[in-house]
């Protein structure tokens, strides 16, 4: 049973270094947020996101359907709890790509078997360039997630490992590693059953 949290801003290219991953890491569950904010192009309803209305985001955390939940740029985004319980269970490794205010939330609730890492672009500039280049965004948009990308990287001592993401093979390898060490976390209730294997052995 073991959790990795990717944070960092829009950009910083968590979405590609997964993907680079995924044949590298194992059994594994992505994690799929659920936002109030509208579909990009090319995005599907449970492929890149569960796309719900303000009100039914609002009425699932009253029912405490959440994992964490958060507001960015005036959109909710949240995990939903029964998926996440589901893949642990099964024993794969659960990767979560969410933001600061969320990462504490699962902190709080699940530490013992969380690993986090936060991955950035190399300097502010690059992440703007980065962010024009890829033509998804509108100006304004892309100003406030500059500005909201300065507020984040104020939380990185918060998190256990930090991908500098100025080389996208090397960032990869870098994220495979927190992976595996991940899986090494153990949660108490699988200590107390290795300490009691090994007293009745």
């Amino acid at each position: 049973m073991s959790i990795v949290v990717i944070s960092g801003p829009s950009g910083a290219g968590k979405s590609t270094i997964i993907n680079k991953a995924s044949e590298h890491i194992g059994s594994f569950y992505f994690s799929i947020s659920t936002t109030t904010r509208l579909p990009r192009a090319g995005e599907m309803n449970g492929r890149e996101y569960f796309f719900v209305t303000k009100e039914e985001f609002e009425a699932d955390i009253k029912e405490g359907n959440f994992l964490e939940y958060a507001k960015v740029h005036d959109n909710y985004y949240g995990t939903s709890l029964k998926p996440v319980l589901n893949a642990l269970n099964e024993g794969k490794l659960v990767i979560f790509d969410i933001d600061v205010q969320g990462h504490k939330l699962v902190q709080e609730k699940l530490s013992k078997i969380t690993t986090s890492v936060f991955i950035t672009p190399p300097s502010l500039s690059e992440l703007e360039n980065r962010l024009k280049n890829r033509s998804l965004d509108n100006e304004e948009t892309i100003m406030r997630r500059l500005e909201n990308a300065k507020k984040e990287i104020k939380s990185i001592k918060e998190y256990d490992y930090i991908i500098i993401n100025d080389d996208i093979d090397r960032a990869t390898d870098e994220f495979i590693s927190v992976c595996n060490v991940a899986k090494l976390k153990l949660s108490d209730e699988s200590i107390d059953k290795i300490i009691f294997s090994w007293e009745k052995s």
